[in-house]
């Protein structure tokens, strides 16, 4: 046993030794229940070789309802795979994380996790495409999960991506939660990170308990009550506590969220399916996956599933996936791109091997928190869930780095940079660019400013529309309407960029030497014209 111990303990030092701050097992411990997890080795590896393979089946499944509609069967039959699992994004990101945390140790910062990014070339759809866009940049994460930066902070990149930070460490919620969080700024923040945040912390908490509804309980408890993300979720767990049906809960999330968060990968609906079909799918994968795939029209269901199953697989292990699914895996993960991009190096691994290497730096990261290496098992201090500090943002905060002398108001999340290309109807800043899309398309976006004026003065500014789109600019001073224009890209510009910007000037001669109230409105039902964002820049009082 001293062995043993001593070879954990030099795995540690091995992790940490490019002398990274590691928290305090003191700290830790002091989250920690009366509760021990007594976790043998070959258990761990057990669960954690189902984690993985869980979300390989899962989503080769989910997959043919990503972004479509939803299953009406009352069985889906689950899809078969080809001899191996085909690399999806849904755990190579995880994979990446994995070589990170060998590379640099178990004190990986985020900037780091770039890095690995980069060299992996991860970074394929939605989030995880605008970071790699960014690294390559040459921007830094965190930033490249920052709303200042990725147009899709809040989507479901961090949250399809965290599984693995639950499997790393079981019965200790809270730093499933720390990692998920920091980790997750690589692709996401706000509700983008609330979801890594669920995701890991369910997972963490099936490694000790068997009942799916206290799962989901402690793990929504990680979240603050203020996140949106927080409050989708207390819906789900009070309507099904007060009796109503899984397809009740969907329809309602869906409805209410759905409304808020219109892109179909966004991370506050899915989270909720997620929610659901983990609380009535028992720990049964079957049961699980048929849930998560007949939720809702539209949603990122192969995500979904294998973020379900992922739970069930650390709750029972590999007994409890489907047998005939997990031999046709044969053990192997396998691809050479993953959508647009060429992954470096390309991918040909044994899952139960990722399964050891996982559950190598998972042991050295529970030592690392206070559990202890008894030679077969280890000994776990059971942590109690603890609230992490919010963290919010909301779209009209974006003017704290575009223009801090104007405010936005009732600006929409829009459908856009989901899985149905075309879309345009997002909010977002790139660069010295603001593009808006209203959240309620009849009052539209505005954009507002008090300011006394000089003796002559004027208001300038680019405004601009993608082509083929179109958007009505009104500008009022006070009361009065100034100007009233079509911001038309119908027509063949001829600019490269494929959008047309008109410069505007406004005289507010008129108005000289008085305080007044400048709005600018982005109006998007014009008559025969096809809505898209608005795009402003050079926003000037002179």
């Amino acid at each position: 046993m001293r062995a043993q111990t001593t070879s954990l303990l030099c795995m540690v030092v091995l992790f940490t030794g490019m002398a990274y701050p590691q928290p305090a097992p003191r700290a830790a411990s002091a989250q920690a229940s009366a509760r021990i997890l007594q976790l043998s080795r070959e258990e761990y590896l057990d669960r954690v070789q189902a984690i993985w393979t869980a979300q390989m089946i899962a989503q080769i499944t989910g997959v043919r309802f990503e972004h479509q509609p939803a299953s009406t069967l009352p069985v889906t039959p689950m899809t078969h795979l080809p001899g191996y699992a085909p690399v999806d994004d849904d755990y190579y990101y995880e994979m990446v994380a994995v070589r990170a945390f060998e590379k640099y140790g178990i004190g990986l910062t985020v900037e780091q996790l770039g890095q690995q990014w980069l060299e992996n070339n991860a970074g394929s759809w939605g989030s995880s495409e605008q970071a790699l866009l960014l690294l390559k940049r040459g921007v830094k994460a965190p930033d490249t999960g920052h709303p200042r930066y990725n147009k899709l902070w809040w989507t479901i990149g961090p949250q399809f991506s965290s599984d693995v930070y639950g499997a790393l460490t079981p019965g200790m919620p809270n730093v499933a939660a720390a990692l998920a969080r920091n980790l997750g700024h690589i692709n996401g923040y706000a509700e983008g990170t609330d979801g890594a945040v669920f995701v890991s912390g369910m997972i963490s908490v099936a490694f000790v308990e068997r009942d799916t509804h206290s799962i989901v309980r402690k793990a929504a408890s990680l979240i603050h009550p203020d996140s949106p993300y927080r409050q989708c979720l207390d819906m789900v767990i009070s309507m099904a506590e007060s009796g109503r049906t899984a397809e009740q809960i969907f329809r309602a999330v869906d409805e209410r969220w759905g409304i808020e968060y219109p892109a179909t990968n966004n991370a506050v609906v899915n989270g909720g399916i997620v929610a659901t079909s983990v609380w009535f799918g028992d720990g049964d994968f079957g049961k699980t996956l048929q849930l998560a795939v007949h939720a809702a029209d539209f949603a990122d269901t192969d995500c979904n599933s294998a973020n379900s199953e992922s739970v069930v697989a650390a709750m029972h292990g590999m007994k409890a996936l489907p047998s005939e699914q997990v031999s046709e895996l044969h053990d192997r993960i396998q691809g050479k791109e993953m959508g647009p991009l060429q992954l470096t190096p390309p991918v040909d691994e044994s899952i139960s091997e990722l399964a050891r290497r996982t559950v190598r730096i998972g042991e050295a990261i529970l030592v690392s928190h206070g559990a202890i290496d008894e030679g077969k098992s280890i000994r776990i201090p059971v942590h109690d869930p603890a609230t992490q500090p919010a963290e919010l943002f909301k779209l009209a905060d974006l003017m704290q780095y575009w223009n801090r002398d104007w405010t936005m108001e009732r600006a929409g999340f829009g459908g856009a940079g989901g899985g149905m290309p075309g879309i345009r109807g997002i909010t977002y800043l790139d660069g010295q660019v603001l593009a808006t899309y209203p959240r309620d398309e009849v009052r539209g976006t505005v954009l507002k400013r008090t300011v006394n004026l000089g003796s002559d003065s004027s208001l300038q500014f680019k405004a601009g529309v993608d082509v083929g789109r179109a958007w009505q600019l009104q500008v009022y001073v006070n009361d009065e309407k100034m100007f009233d224009k079509l911001i038309d890209g119908l027509y063949d510009t001829g600019q490269s960029d494929s959008r047309h910007w008109e410069d505007i000037s406004i005289d507010l001669s008129d108005y000289k030497n008085q305080k007044v109230v400048l709005r600018l409105y982005q109006r998007v039902l014009v008559p025969h014209h096809e809505a898209g964002n608005a795009y402003w820049r050079d926003l000037t009082v002179q």
